[in-house]
């Protein structure tokens, strides 16, 4: 009786546990195909708090804070669409400091992680570009080893190389840009993105669309 007790308490639990996780998988699953698509700001802050609601309900989960700070990135370089070098620090440093604070809770569960890797060297980008003229040897040099290091973990990761691409891509000639070198490593990254087998439904996938339209710029 007491074997057919502890049995059945077994039983429940693990039914709970795997209620509480399919639940957890289908609020993820609704809301990681809108980082790949969506451009506004209110819209990605929008996301951005629904990702940290599920994290704070999910508090042994990374990619709940991951995809939060990954939204919250996204959403600050809206301010940088202008292209222009002026002082947007008001606007985009509450911004990235919201991005840190998720990063920072998604490294707390999962470390040496070249996704977290990757959003530092874009946080670090978003910085830069608040002001550009005064933070770039300081950022510049952050987001390059964020960057080596996202590599160093997983060689195989196909945002490493959209990324490398994108700041070729914007850097002028004469500070090392080089549009015809971009256009190879977009070429490197997609080939990666189509070997790439993320280990769910809810694992960073992102970044496809991205590149094939910077290379579309290239061509």
């Amino acid at each position: 009786m007491k074997k057919t007790m502890m049995i059945l308490a077994v039983s429940l639990f693990t039914a709970s546990a795997f209620a509480q996780t399919e639940k957890y998988t289908k609020a993820m699953e609704a809301l990681v195909p809108s980082v790949d698509s969506l451009r506004e700001k209110d819209a990605l802050v929008s996301l951005s708090n629904s990702f940290e609601r599920i994290a704070n309900a999910e508090k042994t989960q990374w990619l709940p804070f991951y995809y939060a700070a990954l939204a919250q990135i996204n959403a600050g370089y809206t301010y940088t669409v202008d292209g222009s070098f002026s002082d947007k620090t008001a606007e985009i440093d509450p911004v990235a400091d919201k991005a840190e604070e998720l990063i920072k809770s998604a490294e707390t569960l999962s470390k040496d992680n070249s996704e977290i890797w990757v959003l530092r060297k874009m946080l670090a980008t978003l910085r830069l570009m608040g002001n550009p003229m005064v933070r770039f040897q300081q950022y510049g040099a952050i987001a390059s080893a964020a960057l080596e290091t996202a590599k160093k973990i997983n060689p195989e990761n196909p945002r490493v190389f959209m990324l490398e691409g994108q700041d070729l891509f914007f850097t002028p000639e004469e500070y090392g840009g080089d549009k015809k070198e971009a256009k190879k490593r977009f070429e490197i990254a997609i080939e990666k993105f189509k070997a790439q087998k993320p280990e769910s439904s809810i694992h960073p996938s992102w970044g496809m669309y991205r590149t094939m339209y910077f290379m579309s710029q290239v061509k």
